[in-house]
């Protein structure tokens, strides 16, 4: 018998096909068992009639504990009453392992127990989806930069410097050269990538040593940053919104029953397409204002809740969920306070005090999902900037020389994969949306 995926069973109707996977689930009905098996593509019910299988395959079965490894034999059948349903009629069973008693069960669990089983928690329907659709999304990333003939630009994880100052960096000793970084950003690199060949982006792992326990931070993520050449912050924001509807439309034209096994919303999604509403900051401050949203800051008698929200602030979860909520689009808020923003954004030549950065805000309250800027192209105004911020100047020569030798304008943004997975995948935490989470309070398993 051919062995066969569970995701590809349709095509194998009336047809004797061979199933390697794991039991999920059985119950029992007198002379019926209904065992529910998963290998990895899928889950399918099979039907195992006493008078139809040897005793041997009849007593095997109601061994079996749950996650018990089996490879089993059977004719695929239509389900009598579901449709796009399909069941197995077991003929035959092998067993692999007896699993030893299972210790996620049907029951509720507790998050902590939950994620010190990780590596067991990931076998369940519900993660093995928001897995696949984080699969969907990498895909569709690197699709679309390829066909929009953009070269994949690998970046170093050790760096010797910071991108955005050195209070969020994980240190470590580099041989005799003194200390090195992990990586919380591939930018600075890909610009040079983008000076070479014109349109790059880069996809690995970054790290920001943030001690921060929030619903949207993680240690260890996975970052998403394209780099172009003679771009400018509007070219920057056309190429933004073509890419995520491009991602969005994708995954849910390719993932719907994964969706469906989240009861993700996917009519919220399919009003995902350009153009997104492009707000300045300047706008997004009187919606704050409006709403009478103030800023919240912590003193030592508590918090502090200062009314207007003053202009120059940045903003944090309840400022971006204020300014989208009567949006059922990804907005995209730019044109910045310069002292709220990063040294490498080039500054409005028509206000100084503004830069050409922006920041995409996802609906229904899942906030910064993307973060972008045209970048400081002139090295005399970048070396001012690395002074204000009281960066090394010397660890930024490479960096400089971009600015010597052929200078043009360019711009580029970062997306963080995790946040993107949240968002279509609806996750009330970011924890879920990475096969293993790192957070201040966890490194295991």
């Amino acid at each position: 018998m051919e062995r066969v995926y569970i995701n590809k069973i349709s095509e194998y109707v009336d047809k004797e096909v061979t199933i390697k996977g794991w039991l999920y689930n059985i119950r029992s009905s007198g002379k019926l068992m209904f065992p529910e098996f998963r290998d990895g593509s899928g889950i399918i019910q099979g039907v195992v009639s006493k008078k139809e299988v040897s005793e041997k395959v009849w007593d095997d079965f109601s061994k079996l504990t749950q996650e018990s490894s089996v490879i089993v034999k059977g004719k695929v059948t239509k389900h009598p009453k579901k449709e796009n349903v399909y069941e197995l009629q077991v003929t035959d069973l092998e067993t692999v392992q007896i699993a030893q008693e299972y210790p996620i069960t049907p029951k509720e669990h507790g998050v902590d127990f939950l994620m010190d089983r990780r590596h067991l928690w990931l076998r369940s329907a519900r993660q093995t989806a928001i897995l696949r659709v984080r699969n969907e999304i990498v895909q569709s990333i690197r699709d679309y930069f390829y066909k929009e003939g953009f070269v994949l630009f690998d970046t170093p994880i050790f760096t010797p410097n910071a991108v955005e100052g050195t209070s969020t960096l994980f240190a470590t000793d580099y041989f005799d050269l003194g200390k090195a970084y992990l990586s919380q950003s591939g930018q600075l690199y890909a610009e040079a990538g983008a000076m070479a060949l014109g349109k790059v982006y880069t996809f690995g792992p970054t790290f920001r040593a943030e001690n921060s326990m929030t619903r949207r931070h993680i240690t260890e993520f996975w970052m998403m940053e394209p780099e172009m050449a003679y771009y400018d912050i509007d070219d920057d924001m056309d190429l933004i919104e073509d890419f995520l509807e491009y991602v969005v439309q994708r995954v849910i034209k390719n993932c719907k029953a994964e969706l469906e096994t989240l009861e993700r919303d996917i009519t919220k999604l399919e009003k995902v397409k350009k153009p997104f509403p492009r707000i300045t900051y300047d706008e997004a401050i009187e919606i704050l204002r409006k709403k009478d949203i103030p800023l919240i800051r912590k003193t030592a008698n508590g918090e502090e809740h200062i009314r207007p929200f003053p202009w120059g602030e940045d903003f944090g979860a309840p400022h971006e969920e204020a300014i989208v909520e009567d949006y059922d689009k990804p907005v995209m808020v730019h044109r910045w306070p310069a002292e709220a923003k990063a040294f490498y954004m080039k500054r409005d030549p028509e206000n100084p005090k503004i830069c050409l950065g922006v920041d995409v805000l996802a609906p229904e309250g899942f906030g910064e999902i993307i973060g972008g800027s045209q970048r400081e192209d002139n090295i005399d105004l970048l070396l001012e900037r690395i002074k204000e911020h009281n960066l090394p100047e010397e660890v930024f020569d490479w960096y400089l020389d971009l600015r010597r030798y052929g200078s043009v304008p360019h711009s580029g943004f970062g997306m963080g994969l995790e946040r993107m997975v949240s968002w279509i995948c609806n996750l009330e935490h970011i924890r879920e949306a990475i096969p293993f989470a790192r957070r201040p309070n966890r490194i295991r398993p």
